[in-house]
C-alpha cells in the first residue's frame, strides 16, 4: 500500500511539473514581435523623450510619451477587469549639484502593480526607460527616438503586461516605465526610495535597457546572446559580513547574483537556443542602469541586456558623417531579438511570482567534518526545500538535491571546504524560489 501511495504522489508531482512547464512555454508563445515593433515605432514617434522635453504637447515630447505609456497599462488593466494599479510616481529634480539638468523639473515614472494573492507586499520588478537623449544631454528639443535606447526595454516591459495580466500569481508584479536615466539615474532613485518608505518587501528587479540590437560594432552579429550583469554582494553588507566573507566565501553570491543565476537557469532549460551570459559586475565598465538605485538601497538588481552594442546608434544626434549613419532610429531594431529577451524577462517574473519566499536564516556547519549540514527558517507556503551546491570556481549551481519538508539536513560525504551551497523554497506548485546563501556558520 506504501508503494502504490507513494507511486501515486510521484506521478501527481510529475502532472504538477508537466503543468508548470507548459504554463512556460504558453507564455513565451505569447510575447508578440508584432506588438512590441508597433510600440517603439509609437515611442519613437514622438519624436524627443528627453527628460525634460515638452509636457504639454499631445504628440512630442516626455510628457506624451508617459501619459501613452499610462493608458497602455490602464488599457490591459482593464482587459484583466482591473489587475493593476495604475500611478505616476514623481520626484522633483533641480539644476543645482545636477550637472546633467538643464532646468527644475518633475522626474515622473509609470508604474502598473499586479497584485499577488498570497504575498502582496513581496515584488519583482521589470523596469524599461521611457526617456531618451541627443548627443548633448542638455539638449531637450533635438529629435532623439530613442528606438534601442530605451524604446525596446520599455516595449518589452509593456509586452510582458500584456502577456503576464493573463495568469495570477502569489506575489505582486510591478511594471515600470522610469524617467531621467540619462541625468542621472533619477527615476529608479525616486522608485527605489519610494519602495522603502512604503515597506515594499523587493525580491529584485530586472532592468531592461537596450534589448533590441544584435549587430555590434565589434562586427558581431547575434541574435541568441545576451547578458545579465549583476553586482557580487549588496554595498549595504555590514563589516561583519564582510568578515565573514574573508573566512566562509560569498565573494560572488550576493542576492543580486543569484537573481541573475535564477535567471540564467530558467534560460537554459525553457530556451535553451539562447545564450545568457553572466557579467559578473555592477553594469558596463564604468556605467550604470536603473538597477543600480536599488542595489544601493540593499534590494537585489540585475540588467538585462544585448549582448553587442553598436555605438553609432547610442546617444547620436540623427546624421551621416564619413559614410557613416548614426542616431538611434528603428531601423536598428531586431524586433524578433527584443521579443526573445521580453520573453526572458516573462518567464522569470513569472516564476518567481508563482514560488514561495526564499529561505531566510540559512546556517552553514561542517568544519573539519566528513559532511556539509544545512539548517534555515522554514517558509510559509512551502512544500519543500532543494539544496544546491556548486564548485568554487562554477558560475552556476550545478548540482541540487530535494531534501523535503523539513528545516535542516546533512550532505554526506560532501566537504564544506570544496564547494558553495544554498537552499530554495520549493511550493507547492512546483516552483522554486531564489536561491539563500548561507548567513550564518554553525558548529555541534
Amino acid at each position: 500500500m506504501k508503494k502504490l501511495i507513494s507511486l501515486a504522489l510521484l506521478c501527481f508531482s510529475v502532472a504538477i511539473y508537466a503543468q508548470n512547464d507548459q504554463k512556460i512555454y504558453d507564455i513565451i508563445d505569447a510575447v508578440s514581435a508584432d506588438r512590441i515593433h508597433h510600440d517603439i515605432q509609437t515611442l519613437v514617434d514622438f519624436g524627443t523623450r528627453n527628460t525634460f522635453s515638452d509636457t504639454i504637447s499631445d504628440t512630442r515630447g516626455i510628457g506624451a510619451a508617459r501619459r501613452w505609456v499610462k493608458s497602455q497599462f490602464d488599457s490591459i488593466s482593464k482587459a484583466c477587469d482591473g489587475c493593476m494599479d495604475v500611478f505616476y510616481q514623481k520626484n522633483w529634480v533641480t539644476k543645482e549639484g545636477n550637472s546633467r539638468v538643464p532646468h527644475d523639473a518633475w522626474v515622473v515614472n509609470v508604474v502598473a502593480i499586479q497584485k499577488g494573492t498570497k504575498y502582496p507586499n513581496r515584488y519583482i520588478i521589470m523596469s524599461g526607460d521611457i526617456d531618451s537623449r541627443a548627443s548633448d544631454t542638455m539638449d531637450f528639443t533635438t529629435d532623439a527616438p530613442g528606438a534601442n535606447d530605451n524604446a525596446s526595454g520599455l516595449a518589452g516591459t509593456i509586452e510582458a503586461a500584456r502577456v503576464l495580466s493573463k495568469y495570477k500569481f502569489e506575489n505582486s508584479i510591478i511594471y515600470t516605465g522610469l524617467s531621467g536615466e540619462e541625468q542621472g539615474l533619477f527615476g529608479g532613485t525616486g522608485l527605489a526610495a519610494f519602495a522603502k518608505e512604503k515597506g515594499w518587501n523587493i525580491i529584485g528587479i530586472l532592468n531592461n535597457d537596450m534589448i533590441g540590437n544584435i549587430s555590434g560594432v565589434d562586427g558581431v552579429i547575434d541574435n541568441r546572446a545576451f547578458r545579465i550583469f549583476s553586482e557580487p554582494v549588496p554595498p549595504t553588507e555590514t563589516e561583519r559580513e564582510r568578515t565573514m566573507r574573508r573566512y566562509y566565501g560569498g565573494e560572488v553570491d550576493g542576492i543580486s547574483r543569484q537573481l541573475a543565476r535564477y535567471v540564467h537557469k530558467n534560460v537554459k532549460k525553457f530556451m535553451p537556443e539562447m545564450n545568457p551570459m553572466m557579467i559578473y559586475r555592477l553594469d558596463r565598465f564604468g556605467r550604470g542602469g536603473h538597477h543600480k538605485p536599488f542595489n544601493d538601497l540593499g534590494f537585489a538588481g540585475i540588467r538585462i541586456m544585448e549582448a553587442h552594442e553598436d555605438y553609432t546608434h547610442q546617444h547620436q544626434d540623427i546624421r551621416v558623417e564619413n559614410g557613416i549613419k548614426y542616431g538611434d532610429v528603428i531601423e536598428g531594431v531586431d524586433f524578433g531579438y527584443a521579443k526573445k529577451l521580453t520573453a526572458v524577462n516573462a518567464i522569470n517574473l513569472a516564476s518567481v511570482a508563482w514560488a514561495p519566499p526564499a529561505p531566510e536564516n540559512v546556517a552553514i556547519g561542517g568544519i573539519v567534518e566528513a559532511s556539509v549540514k544545512l539548517k534555515w527558517d522554514k517558509v510559509e507556503g512551502a512544500k519543500g526545500y532543494k539544496i544546491y551546491w556548486r564548485d568554487t570556481t562554477s558560475p552556476t549551481w550545478d548540482h541540487s538535491r530535494y531534501v523535503g519538508d523539513i528545516s535542516e539536513f546533512k550532505l554526506d560525504g560532501i566537504v564544506i571546504d570544496n564547494y558553495f551551497f544554498g537552499v530554495a523554497a520549493v511550493g507547492e506548485n512546483g516552483f522554486e524560489s531564489v536561491v539563500s546563501f548561507p548567513s550564518k556558520v554553525f558548529r555541534d
